[in-house]
This record gives structure tokens, C-alpha cells and sequence, in this order.
């Protein structure tokens, strides 16, 4: 089974790379995540060079359907996010490019 890495192991990983302290390595990352959540809340996208872009999109209001009694129900209008993974990060999980990112 794959592992997940959460919030902590991010802060964790800062810690062990970065030299901060624990709290301000987790001070950090928190205030990274919370940058990206209030930019993302706006509904401006935030792109981070080499890794990928997260957007917002508007979706209009549709008529769904309940797959278990086929009854159809609106489904209303949202925004979602979305992910979209730069070049260099989709060569990296396809084991085209070192960790360095160099091209293999």
C-alpha cells in the first residue's frame, strides 16, 4: 500500500532539510498552506514553477441523475479545484528525470 504524506510529515521534512526548529519548520508550512488556501478562496490559480498549477473553475448548474433510483436532480452551480502537473513534475513520477531534475 502507498504511503500518504500529511502535514506533519511535511513539517517534518522542512525540519530535517531546512534547520529550522520543529515549530518554526511547521510555522512555515502553515503559513505556505494558508497563503495558497486565501489566493485559491479568491479564485486566482497559483502556479509553482517545475511542480504544477492549482485553478479554480466556475461549473454551471446541470441535471444529474441518482444512479441508484435514475431520478434526475439538479446539480448546482460551483467552483471546484483542480490540479494540472507541470511537464517536469509528470517526467519525474514517469521515471524520465533524476531527482535533480535532469533530463534521463
Amino acid at each position: 500500500m502507498m504511503e500518504t504524506l500529511t502535514r506533519s510529515g511535511l513539517a517534518e521534512a522542512i525540519y530535517a532539510e531546512v534547520g529550522l526548529s520543529r515549530n518554526e519548520s511547521a510555522a512555515l508550512l502553515e503559513a505556505v498552506l494558508e497563503r495558497l488556501a486565501s489566493v485559491l478562496e479568491t479564485g486566482e490559480s497559483v502556479k509553482i514553477s517545475g511542480f504544477g498549477t492549482f485553478l479554480v473553475r466556475q461549473k454551471g448548474q446541470r441535471i444529474g441523475r441518482n444512479p441508484k433510483t435514475g431520478v434526475e436532480v439538479p446539480i448546482l452551480p460551483r467552483r471546484v479545484l483542480t490540479f494540472r502537473p507541470s511537464q517536469v513534475l509528470k517526467a519525474r513520477i514517469n521515471g524520465k528525470a533524476s531527482a535533480k531534475g535532469d533530463k534521463a
